[in-house]
């Protein structure tokens, strides 16, 4: 029953880290004995990471000490591991990655990128309509990839933890003003995977608009009530919009148009990074995107543009900044 309060990705993700473990363990000579192996003691774990070092990267070998953590949460059985010594051992490990495993940072999708690219994309082809609306409404609601396409290697679809048709409200007015606001409810997430959260969007200008992406994709493929927000109408009948088919077919636009290719994260640092170049309040921001820390300011130090209106040496920003900017960071 433990075992089901990690998603079925992060339970493979583990697996893997428990499969290294009892491998290391039992290529040791002499073989370390199972009932050494739990609770394992703070000795054989760091003997255990000192082995990833120029192997794994740091965040997997990380993944691989939860798992190892996780195996002992699930069977009861007590972890007795020093914390300060498996936190300075992984940060050695993540120091002594090899350049080579360090990923390239994820250049951020700006709405140039959406616009520059929307050319290529046929609105009457089931697919193009789906993965261009996809598209649009993960950029304007500050979503992740994942919550608007399926990956099948971790989770087949359903209802149950997708998106659905159903869980979209279209257009109602919210607040006093009466602004038009579009809602999704998604059903699971990576921070709330029992009760979901909500995500919206309003109307655009240009063609980047999610609304009109939108309208245009259930023209053309008219998902049922339980079908996933995004399925297309292939010959086989509908079809769930998979993360790699979506990845792939925005990368053949963005070759055509002559841009970089586009990385999942890209299009929620994006999002991110316009609303903060509008003058939206970081706290707000911060809310859009449903982050409970203040991690999402890792990006503002990547961008210039966004920091420049708050460096200059001039009082007529001041009110500005008094408005946008949270207490913590004035």
């Amino acid at each position: 029953m433990l075992s089901m309060s990690w998603s079925l990705g992060t339970r493979r993700t583990y697996g893997a880290g428990l499969l290294a473990f009892h491998v290391f363990c039992d290529e040791r000579d002499p073989p370390v004995p199972e009932s050494q192996r739990a609770p394992v003691s703070t000795a054989l774990l760091l003997e255990f990471l000192s082995c990833c070092v120029g192997i794994y990267s740091g965040s997997t070998a990380k993944n691989y000490v939860y798992g190892v953590r996780a195996w002992h949460t699930t069977h009861a059985i007590p972890w007795r591991v020093n914390e300060i010594q498996l936190s300075a051992a992984l940060t050695t490990v993540e120091k002594m990655t090899p350049p080579s495993f360090r990923r390239p940072k994820r250049p951020p999708v700006t709405v140039t990128y959406i616009e520059k690219i929307a050319p290529f994309f046929d609105m009457k082809s089931p697919f193009d309509a789906a993965v261009f609306a996809a598209l649009t409404t993960t950029f304007w609601s500050l979503s992740r990839l994942g919550e608007f396409t399926v990956d099948p290697s971790k989770e087949p679809f359903t209802p149950a933890t997708h998106v659905t048709r159903s869980g979209v409200n279209q257009g109602g007015s919210v607040g006093r003003l009466g602004l038009p606001v579009t809602t999704f409810f998604l059903p699971t997430t990576k921070t709330a995977q029992v009760h979901g959260e909500r995500v919206q969007w309003s109307c655009q200008q240009g063609p980047s608009d999610p609304e009109g992406a939108l309208h245009a994709h259930f023209a053309v493929n008219d998902p049922g009530p339980d079908d996933h927000l995004f399925a297309w109408r292939s010959k086989g009948g509908l079809k769930p919009l998979e993360r790699s088919a979506f990845l792939r077919r925005v990368n053949q636009a963005a070759k055509k148009a002559a841009l970089p290719r586009m990385q999942g994260h890209s299009l929620r640092i994006g999002g991110v990074l316009e609303f903060l170049l509008r003058g939206v309040p970081f706290d707000v921001v911060k809310a859009l995107g449903r982050w409970a820390s203040d991690a999402f300011t890792l990006y503002l130090r990547e961008s210039a543009s966004i920091l420049a209106p708050y460096i200059q040496d001039s009082p007529v920003l001041e009110p500005f900044i008094r408005i946008a900017m949270p207490k913590r960071v004035r």
